[in-house]
Parts: C-alpha cells; structure tokens; sequence
C-alpha cells in the first residue's frame, strides 16, 4: 500500500475597493408665509332721493316713470349696492433645482501580494 501525504499552502493578495459613500453636505430649505393687508378705500355711491310720496312696490312694478291718473308723476328710487369679491392672484412661482457636480480623487493604497516558491528536487510546480 501506497500513501500519499499533501500539504497545502494558501497564497493571498489584497485588492483595492472603492466604493462611494453619500452624505449631506448642506440643506436647501423654503418657507412660504402668508401676510394679510387689511385693505380701506373710500368709494362714492350715489342714491336718488326726493321728498315726495313713498309706497312700497308692488310684484308687477315695471320700475319705470309711470304718469298717475291724477297727473302726478311716479318715479322708481334706485340704490346702488356695492358688491366686493376677492380672487386669488398668482403673483409668482418659486423652482428650486439642485444640481450635481462630479470631482476626481487621487486614491492611493499600498496592496500586498503573497507569492508562493516552492523548492525541492523533482517537484511538479502549476505557477499561478
């Protein structure tokens, strides 16, 4: 019977990774407030008035100057109401972009390789 010993011995090298880590380098923040004016204007209106007679008008009232029977003259008054809205108004509109730049950096490292010699009289060696 025959037997075979083998050692063996493992060879390593180092390699180099890079890899690229993000982090915040600054904050880019809006803030939207909202201010309030109270507004006052003065605007003139104008209301007929007459020292006359006055009734109230009636559902078929057609609101125009009608000649009475008895020859007198029925004039309608008119008042003006003044009627006030709001709307809302774009005024302006806010875009914010970010951007991204890229910059190069010189890395350097020291790597160690492992190499293997194997001495010995009719050895078989597989160089890798």
């Amino acid at each position: 019977m025959t037997e075979t010993r083998q050692d063996e011995l493992v060879r390593h090298e180092e390699e180099l990774h890079i890899g690229k880590d993000s982090e915040v380098a600054g904050v880019v923040g809006a803030r939207k407030t909202t201010e309030t004016e109270h507004v006052v204007e003065h605007v003139p209106r104008g209301i007929e008035d007459a020292d006359v007679e006055r009734a109230a008008p009636t559902d078929d009232d057609s609101g125009e100057i009608e000649t009475l029977p008895d020859g007198s003259v029925s004039i309608p008054l008119f008042e003006e109401q003044l009627v006030v809205t709001k709307r809302l108004v774009v005024r302006e509109r806010v875009i914010i972009r970010k951007r991204t730049t890229s910059e190069e950096h010189r890395v350097e490292a020291d790597l160690r390789r492992e190499r293997i010699e194997i001495e010995g009289d009719d050895l078989e060696v597989d160089d890798d």
